[in-house]
């Protein structure tokens, strides 16, 4: 087997298992890894990726191979990491992998300089980790890079602050960013991941309750529409004043932190920034608050700061969650630890939500190979064909049929000289 640092081995069979299951759901990737198959367009190459190890993760490392890719993959979250599909990914399908379920910071970090080791010609993140580790600790191997994927608001903020500072040094590509993903991964996807990991962690009926939602981008709306769906009352907060608007027309309540902090029962964070939720907040919490975070890093929950207002901490009073009882008594449950609680506390995205997102990847990582020639570093979109090839597979998948432009509607779309 390839040089790899899992848990345990053994548990390859009921990987192989659950990611051919998640396959069943998955089928724009399966067609994209039969054309792979057919086309190899990224033969030769080498890829290192920092992901989430999970069965949908590893249909698209299928695919990446199918094309001829040698593939090294680490976790991009400790909590997130299936054990069983690292292993099966290692002993059935052949790919390097580094990652072990609850692993400490500096395993974490080690494990992203062992997928480096690889010296990639192509790179996918999920955070902008391995891409922060080529540009300051590996810099012998930036050169080598082609060009990469970045998957997450998160990552693509941090890549447009590095292409201002001029210090980006190969092309990315912020998949995270086409109408596909936007749509059906931040929306759907996380709207329901997040709450089912909410209730399998805590089981709280959701219903009648007050939820406190931290952004309303496509993330936060999804959760705002969700929790509205299951009967919960939806705060949300906001920075941007055309996003609140937003929140308001559609019905939701909109309010500072401050003020809401006192009435919520549930407080979900998808923000992409740092102490959205912080001491003051706490301060004012109800006796029982629930804390979850949906975005990528646990830093938009100020864990210190509720570790040092907490006289006790009650570490798993059920499965990834932990209650932190303040000197009035008062008690609140942390989520998953500050971290994305849709994939430490669930299963994260269903594998038909990942389908659209792994093909955006796969797509863009043979578009990639072939263009980066052209390619200066920056910060690139997908492109539209792409996104819109991923959107046709998935209708044809679903045998949805629409409608297409005839000869005369194309002129006159195309055409200034059409008057009224």
């Amino acid at each position: 087997m390839n040089e790899h640092d899992i848990a345990d081995p053994t548990l390859a069979y009921g990987g192989v298992k659950r990611i051919e299951w998640a396959d069943r759901s998955m089928p724009v990737l399966r067609q994209i890894r039969e054309r792979f198959t057919a086309e190899r367009p990224l033969a030769g190459l080498r890829i290192a990726a920092c992901m989430h190890v999970t069965t949908e993760t590893a249909n698209l490392i299928r695919t990446l191979q199918a094309g001829g890719a040698s593939v090294a993959l680490a976790a991009s979250n400790p909590l997130s990491t299936q054990d069983d599909t690292a292993a099966a990914l290692v002993a059935e399908y052949g790919a390097q992998v580094f990652a072990r379920a609850g692993i400490d910071r500096e395993g974490y970090y080690r494990h992203i300089h062992q997928a480096l080791d690889t010296r990639p010609d192509l790179v996918l993140d999920d955070g902008c980790d391995l891409v922060n580790i080529l540009h300051t600790e590996r810099t012998e191997l930036a050169d080598g890079v082609r060009g990469g994927c970045e998957e997450t608001t998160t990552g693509v903020i941090r890549l447009h602050q590095m292409a201002r500072e001029g210090v980006l040094r190969f092309p990315m590509v912020a998949v995270n960013d086409t109408a596909t993903k936007h749509m059906f991964d931040n929306r759907y996807g996380t709207g329901q991941s997040t709450l089912d990991g909410i209730v399998r962690a805590t089981n709280t009926l959701l219903a009648g309750k007050t939820i406190v939602v931290a952004g309303f981008g496509y993330c936060g709306r999804g959760l705002a529409e969700r929790a509205r769906g299951l009967g919960a009352r939806v705060v949300v907060t906001e920075i941007d004043a055309v996003k609140a608007l937003d929140a308001v027309l559609q019905g939701f309540a909109v309010a500072p932190m401050a003020e809401a902090a006192a009435a919520g029962d549930v407080f979900i964070t998808a923000t992409g920034n740092r102490d959205v939720i912080a001491a003051e907040h706490f301060a004012v919490m109800k006796d029982g608050a629930i804390l979850a975070n949906s975005g990528h890093f646990d830093v938009e929950v100020d864990v210190r700061a509720l570790a040092e207002l907490a006289v006790e901490v009650h570490r798993g009073v059920r499965p990834q969650a932990d209650e932190y009882v303040l000197a009035d008594g008062r008690r609140l449950v942390l989520l998953a630890e500050g971290r994305l609680v849709n994939l430490a506390a669930a299963e994260g995205h269903p594998a038909a939500v990942m389908d659209m997102s792994f093909a955006d990847q796969a797509l863009t990582c043979a578009w990639l190979a072939g263009e980066h020639e052209r390619l200066s570093p920056a910060v690139y979109e997908v492109p539209a064909d792409i996104d819109m090839e991923v959107a046709r597979l998935k209708l044809d998948s679903m045998s949805v049929r629409i409608d297409t432009l005839t000869p005369d509607q194309r002129d006159y779309l195309s055409s200034w000289q059409h008057g009224s």
